[in-house]
């Protein structure tokens, strides 16, 4: 008896990390229908709405591309705004990747930089004997 070997197609699953101050968001894209769900919420339901308006941004950009395929992100960490621009970085790293389309690139890069590069500014770390203060507050002086 000869076995005959099954086929399985493997299905293609493309993950884009996307980081802003302390929120890390993971976007798994797989191919479908274009569902949309952001910490298991759709994109429609996601509230405040300046942070749907912030993340659709990405998905503007791609057209119809992004209705070819599912995304799912898990943002964590951070704020509200912070998670926000952490989930569309997400999302636009994981489309590039996924279509691997260098008009789409060139488009993200035009429109806005940080939606492919991380932003590496942190605040300054408060310095001795006045950390309440803020990290370069001096005590105010009397010139005369």
């Amino acid at each position: 008896m000869v076995k005959q070997k099954e086929e399985i197609k493997k299905e293609k699953i493309i993950f884009g990390v996307g980081k802003r101050k302390n929120a890390v968001a993971r976007a798994r894209i797989k191919s479908g229908s274009g569902r949309i769900l952001i910490n298991n919420t759709p994109l429609d339901l996601v509230q405040p709405e300046y942070s749907r308006l912030k993340i659709r941004e990405s998905i503007l950009l791609a057209e119809n591309l992004i209705n070819q395929v599912d995304v799912n992100v898990d943002a964590r960490g951070g704020g509200i705004a912070g998670q926000a621009d952490a989930t569309r970085q997400a999302i636009a790293k994981g489309l590039v990747e996924y279509f691997d389309n260098k008009n789409l690139k060139d488009k993200y890069l035009e429109y806005d930089r940080n939606l492919l590069v991380y932003d590496s500014r942190r605040t300054e770390p408060h310095k001795p004997s006045r950390s309440s203060q803020g990290a370069r507050r001096h005590k105010q002086r009397s010139k005369r």
